[in-house]
């Protein structure tokens, strides 16, 4: 059995606002060809121009359609929820490895693949509840998301370049990279002012990821939010009328 750190020195992690992405999958693309020729490369794909594509993605974003009801009625919200490995403080893929291929780092508590070592049984892709874990059937060996370490490590890069591929492309700032040990860090406050929470606590997994739930949107009756135009005011003013009236009132 692969040993867990007790501690690691620093819990470097991500934040995600639900309530601010998109769904644009700027985080996936980016992440998937920085990471096809950085630390974990190559990221295979198979049969990428036919109806059934598949390849190794550590980052991906699935869009769900929840119903809230608010005033006796039921309003629908889409939201955008981007799922990638979480850096567990106890981490399963990590016990359950039989070479050590899989471990956590004591420095800062990223959980990494040893491809000299590993053999891909997918031992951790079973034992990972999240279903984080990415086979590379090219290659023959499990690979996930590094945090980027290529690039939060890289001393050729300016200091405010050093993130995560997925944070410094996402067009809307939904994502969030930090120390979680460190209380006055900008995760940590993110996490306190926000209500952040864990993904699936009842694995006792304890993942460092956190994610900042959907604010409640805001409806009023449509004769409330609409207003009274000009009848020669084109259909295009008129959205963009309303949709700042109705911004100006959710915040």
């Amino acid at each position: 059995m692969t040993s867990i750190p007790k501690k690691t020195e620093k819990k470097l992690g991500l934040v995600i606002d639900l309530d601010t992405c998109v769904g644009c999958h700027a985080c996936v693309v980016n992440c998937k060809e920085w990471n096809t020729s950085g630390h974990m490369a190559p990221l295979t794909d198979l049969n990428p121009q036919q109806e059934d594509p598949d390849g190794v993605w550590f980052n991906r974003v699935h869009s769900y359609e929840i119903e809230q009801e608010i005033n006796n009625e039921k309003h629908s919200q889409t939201v955008h929820f981007p799922k990638s490995c979480l850096h567990c403080d106890n981490p399963p893929c990590v016990t359950v490895c039989p070479t050590g291929a899989s471990y956590k780092r004591e420095e800062d508590g990223i959980v990494l693949v040893n491809m000299d070592t590993c053999i891909g049984c997918k031992l951790c892709s079973w034992a990972c509840p999240y279903g984080a874990r990415e086979f590379d059937q090219t290659e023959g060996v499990m690979k996930k998301c590094t945090l980027c370490i290529d690039r939060i490590y890289n001393p050729n890069l300016p200091e405010s370049s050093r993130v995560p591929a997925c944070v410094s492309t996402c067009p809307a700032g939904a994502r969030s990279f930090g120390d979680f040990s460190d209380e006055n860090s900008e995760v940590s406050k993110l996490v306190k002012e926000r209500g952040g929470y864990e993904l699936m606590p009842e694995q006792d997994c304890q993942p460092v990821n956190r994610y900042l739930p959907p604010r409640p949107k805001q409806h009023q009756q449509e004769q409330d939010t609409m207003v009274q135009l000009p009848e020669a005011e084109s259909n295009t003013e008129k959205l963009l009328t309303r949709w700042a009236q109705q911004l100006s009132q959710n915040y």
